[in-house]
C-alpha cells in the first residue's frame, strides 16, 4: 500500500490528526490500529467506574461538541461512543485498518519515504508518518518478587478481566493512582474485603459527578452558546491550575487549601487521615479528583495498607513487616510505561539511526512533535506535551493542526521531506527544560520524570494557550527542506 500519510493509532490523537489532514485537503491517508476497534485508552480501560476526570465539554474536540453527555465527566462507554461517532461523522471508518500493528518504521533516503512493516504482512509505504501511540497505553506492573506465583486471578486495571467474579471475594489492590481511585469504590461495594496497598498518598480534589438533571440537559442542548461558555469557564479554571504548578505558587497554595478542606472533611478518623495525607507539595504528582474514594477507604471491609510490599506469595501479599494477607484476586492499578512513547515499535531514521538511540538521554522533540534525523515523522502526544492540569485534547488539536500545516508545506514547496534542524530541537528542548526546573514537578519523584537526573520528559511547562499559539503553523525556517534526489 502506498499513501501520502500513514497514521499509527486510532485514539483521540490519531483521529485528530486525520481530521485536520482531511480539512487541509489530504485525503490519501490510512490509520493503522493494532486492536480490532478504534478508541485507544478508552477502548482498553473498561474497569468499573472508568471515566474522565475533566468535564467532557473540554475533554472533547472543540469543533465536534456533544451536548447530550449524561454527566459532567463522562464514563468510558460514552467517551468510546463519542470517538466512534466522531470517526463516522468525519468519514474516517473506511481509512482505519484494524488488527494491524506496526512493528518497524524505516526511513529510506533513496526515495524519501517511510516503510512500515506490520502484523498484517503487507508493508505500507508513506511520504509522512504520524505516530499517535499515546503516553498512557502500555500497562506498568510493579517490580515485586513472586508476582507470577500468585495462584488466583490477577490483572492490571487497563486489562480488566471481566470474567473474574469479584462479589464476595478478598481482593488486593496494588496502587492508588487515577484508575484505582475510580474502581476501588466500585469493587468495595461487592467484595468481602479489599486491601489497598499505597506507596504514595495522592492529593485529591472533589468530583461528585452526578448525572445531569433533566432541566440542565435541556438547557445545554437547546440554549445557543451555553456549551461554548461552559467550555471557556472550565478552560480558564484548568489554565489557572497549570499556572499554579508552573509559575504562580499562590494559585497552587489556594488549590492546596481546597484539597485540604475536602480531604479533612471526608476522612474523620485520625489514623486513616494520617495514612492518606500526602507528604509532598500539591501538584508535584498528578492531582486526582474523587468524592467517593476516601469514604470507600473508611468502609469496614476496606483496609489501607501503607507498609511496603516485600513479595507476592501463592496465597496473597506479604509486606515488609512479615504480614501475609491472603486474598482471592490481585488487581494492579500501577499506571503505565509513560516514557515509552512509541514502543514496542522500532523506528529507524536517517542513516538507520534508531529513535531509542536518539532518545538515550531522554525523549525530546521540537514542540513535542518533530525529531531531528527523522524526516516527515510527526508525534502526537509526544515528549513534554502532557499536562498536570487541563485537557490533553486541547494539545492534540494544536498538534494535529501543526501536522496538517507541515504536510501542506511539503506540497507547497515540493520538497521531498522536512527534517527539523538539530540546533532548533536542541534550543527548544533546552528552553523547555529550563522552564521545567522552576515548576513544582521538580519537588518530588513521579512518572513525569525519567532517568538518574530526574529529567521531566512528559509535561509541558506553560499554559495550553501558549502551546496552541506556538504550534499554530509550521515555521519552515526551523526545518531542512530535503530535495530530490535524496541519495545524491
Amino acid at each position: 500500500m502506498d499513501v501520502q500519510v500513514a497514521i499509527v493509532g486510532a485514539g483521540f490523537g490519531g483521529l485528530a490528526a486525520a481530521i485536520a489532514l482531511r480539512k487541509a485537503g489530504v485525503d490519501d491517508l490510512v490509520i493503522l490500529e493494532r486492536a480490532e476497534d478504534l478508541g485507544g485508552v478508552w477502548r482498553e480501560n473498561t474497569y468499573p467506574g472508568a471515566a474522565c476526570d475533566i468535564p467532557s465539554c473540554l475533554y472533547s474536540f472543540s469543533y465536534d461538541q456533544r451536548r447530550d453527555w449524561s454527566r459532567p465527566c463522562s464514563p468510558q462507554d460514552e467517551i468510546l461512543d463519542y470517538l466512534r461517532s466522531t470517526a463516522d461523522r468525519h468519514g474516517l471508518r473506511a481509512r482505519i485498518r484494524t488488527g494491524t500493528e506496526v512493528r518497524t518504521a524505516t526511513w529510506s533516503q533513496d526515495d524519501a519515504r517511510w516503510t512500515l512493516e506490520t502484523s498484517a504482512g503487507e508493508p505500507v509505504h508513506a511520504r509522512s508518518i504520524v505516530l499517535a501511540c499515546g503516553q498512557l497505553t502500555r500497562p506498568l506492573f510493579p517490580a515485586v518478587d513472586g508476582r507470577a506465583s500468585f495462584a488466583g486471578p490477577s490483572f492490571h486495571s487497563a486489562e480488566w478481566d471481566h470474567s473474574v467474579e469479584l462479589r464476595g471475594k478478598r481482593i488486593a489492590v496494588v496502587g492508588t493512582g487515577a484508575s484505582a481511585i475510580q474502581f476501588v469504590p466500585e469493587i468495595a461495594k461487592v467484595a468481602a474485603r479489599v486491601d489497598v496497598y499505597q506507596r504514595t498518598a495522592p492529593w485529591i480534589l472533589p468530583r461528585r459527578n452526578t448525572p445531569y438533571a433533566p432541566w440542565a440537559k435541556r438547557l445545554i442542548e437547546r440554549v445557543p452558546g451555553l456549551q461554548h461558555v461552559r467550555r471557556l469557564g472550565i478552560l480558564a479554571f484548568a489554565e489557572s491550575g497549570i499556572a499554579g504548578q508552573t509559575r504562580i505558587p499562590f494559585v497552587r497554595r489556594a488549590i492546596g487549601v481546597w484539597a485540604t478542606w475536602h480531604m479533612r472533611n471526608q476522612v474523620k478518623d485520625p489514623a486513616l487521615r494520617a495514612k492518606v495525607w500526602p507528604d509532598y507539595p500539591i501538584g508535584c504528582k498528578r492531582v486526582l479528583f474523587s468524592s467517593h474514594y476516601l469514604p470507600a477507604l473508611a468502609r469496614p471491609n476496606v483496609e489501607l495498607v501503607t507498609d511496603r510490599i516485600a513479595r507476592i506469595s501463592e496465597r496473597g501479599v506479604v509486606t515488609e513487616d512479615g504480614t501475609e494477607r491472603e486474598v482471592d484476586v490481585v488487581i494492579y492499578g500501577t499506571g503505565f510505561r509513560a516514557h515509552d512513547f512509541v514502543a514496542p515499535m522500532r523506528v529507524l531514521g536517517r542513516d538507520g539511526r534508531e529513535l531509542t538511540d536518539a532518545w538515550r538521554e531522554g525523549a525530546r522533540a521540537h514542540h513535542g512533535i518533530a525529531v531531528s534525523g527523522f524526516p516527515n515523522l510527526f508525534l502526537m502526544y509526544g515528549p513534554n506535551t502532557n499536562l498536570g492540569f487541563g485537557s490533553i485534547i486541547v494539545m492534540l488539536e494544536a498538534q494535529a493542526r501543526y501536522v496538517a500545516s507541515a504536510v501542506a508545506a511539503l506540497r507547497r514547496t515540493r520538497a521531498a521531506a522536512l527534517d527539523v534542524r538539530p540546533e532548533v530541537e536542541e534550543r527548544t528542548t533546552a528552553r523547555v527544560q529550563e522552564r521545567l526546573r522552576k515548576t513544582v514537578w521538580t519537588d518530588c519523584e513521579s512518572w513525569y520524570r525519567e532517568g538518574a537526573d530526574g529529567r521531566i520528559v512528559n509535561n509541558w511547562p506553560g499554559q495550553m494557550a501558549e502551546y496552541v499559539r506556538a504550534t499554530r503553523e509550521i515555521d519552515l525556517s526551523e526545518y531542512e527542506l530535503v530535495r530530490e534526489p535524496v541519495s545524491a
